[in-house]
């Protein structure tokens, strides 16, 4: 099998979302979809059984992270990243890119790579696109993404563009390195906020014909409003017919705007880091399950959600396991908020194939209590 192979099974009369399935040699996942976090090759607190149980269809693991420990070499000595963490669905991995620039101490980034400090033991490093790509063809994930610069926010158009032109040579050079045919390689759109910088980003990474293009540098402080011109700047100028993927959101808000404007793909660390401060996603607003008035509530956290914490334990039970420090409390609290998340995605593929995606959209924000953050 070469790659993977993209079909777009409906799109929608009112917007420019569409539903598809994206297939690959570990099995067939319907988009738009949401992908949970699995940085070291394990979603925190969960078992694969809980993560498929949740109706995952991709995982998300770190190159930098599982490059660092416990070492590409050992991953693919174990026969690849899905024999080593046991799981048999889909798998996608990221550059490393953004933690080089958002973890690393002391980095300098030149025409051949990026030098930098591991943010574990201060040893230096070096991280080249045809590494970064070496690095993934050995962990072996379904999904591999080129090495990009995620810039940061705001930036001057002199040096965004400097680093948009330095991120295309990367991206050719990673693309030749590129060495498994099983492997589907993305080039990510950057660009910052700038519309003919993210134009000419993505028509340049579109002449090199990826497998599939994921938007970059967002979520790195920009307000909503910013974000969501990033993407539209971004998108227009990407394939119909190959997939498209958020990069590092998923906040309610932006995973609905993401779709409407056809991004088929999102990944977040949200739901799960947020459990473990005992914050919940709920149709009924934000929920800090540590708060005295959970004491003694012994409803669901979400009577609207089939997750088996809302099917199986009380706010008062979790409640008592966050104050008494027990992991239980993180893991089922993990397994809500990414069944929330995914599910949410399950509905929009319902509503895009009923033609009603934007009373969907209209509904979930009328009726759940979410902040201006999404959650």
């Amino acid at each position: 099998m070469k790659n993977i192979k993209f079909e777009i099974t409906h799109e929608s009369t009112d917007t420019n979302a569409r539903c598809g399935i994206l297939k690959t040699l570990h099995g067939d996942v319907e988009t738009p979809i949401f992908m949970p976090v699995g940085t070291l090759a394990t979603v925190k607190f969960l078992s694969v059984e809980e993560i498929k149980a949740i109706g995952s269809g991709i995982i998300l693991s770190n190159t930098y992270h599982l490059w660092l420990r416990p070492g590409s070499d050992i991953i693919e000595k174990a026969g690849g990243v899905h024999k080593f963490m046991n799981y048999d669905g889909p798998m996608l991995t990221d550059s490393g890119g953004f933690q080089v620039f958002s973890l690393a101490d002391n980095r300098e980034i030149k025409e051949e790579g990026v030098t930098f400090r591991s943010h574990l033991n201060g040893d230096k490093l070096f991280l080249s696109p045809e590494k970064a790509i070496q690095i993934q063809n050995q962990i072996g994930a379904d999904i591999i993404m080129s090495l990009d610069e995620c810039i940061h926010y705001p930036a001057k158009h002199d040096y965004v563009k400097e680093s948009v032109d330095r991120t295309l040579r990367w991206a050719k050079r990673g693309k030749e390195t590129h060495s498994r045919s099983d492997q589907a390689l993305f080039g990510i759109v950057q660009g910052g906020e700038y519309e003919d910088l993210r134009e000419y980003c993505a028509k340049e990474l579109v002449k090199m014909d990826f497998d599939g293009y994921s938007i970059g540098g967002t979520s790195v402080g920009e307000d909503k409003e910013t974000m969501y011109k990033m993407v539209d700047y971004s998108i227009k100028h990407l394939p119909h017919d190959k997939p498209r993927y958020l990069m590092g959101v998923g906040a309610v808000n932006d995973i609905l705007e993401g779709i409407e404007r056809g991004v088929d793909m999102f990944d977040c660390v949200l739901p799960t880091r947020i459990a473990r401060h005992g914050t919940l996603i709920t149709s009924q607003g934000r929920i800090n399950i540590k708060r005295n008035i959970y004491k003694d509530d012994f409803t669901s956290l979400d009577p609207n959600c089939d997750c088996y914490t809302c099917q199986n334990y009380t706010k008062a039970y979790l409640n008592h396991l966050y104050r008494s420090k027990e992991g239980l409390g993180d893991r089922l609290c993990s397994i809500h908020n990414l069944r929330f998340l995914i599910k949410l995605v399950e509905n929009a593929r319902i509503a895009i194939k009923e033609n009603k995606f934007k009373e969907y959209k209209e509904k979930i924000y009328s009726e759940y209590k979410f902040d201006e953050r999404g959650f």
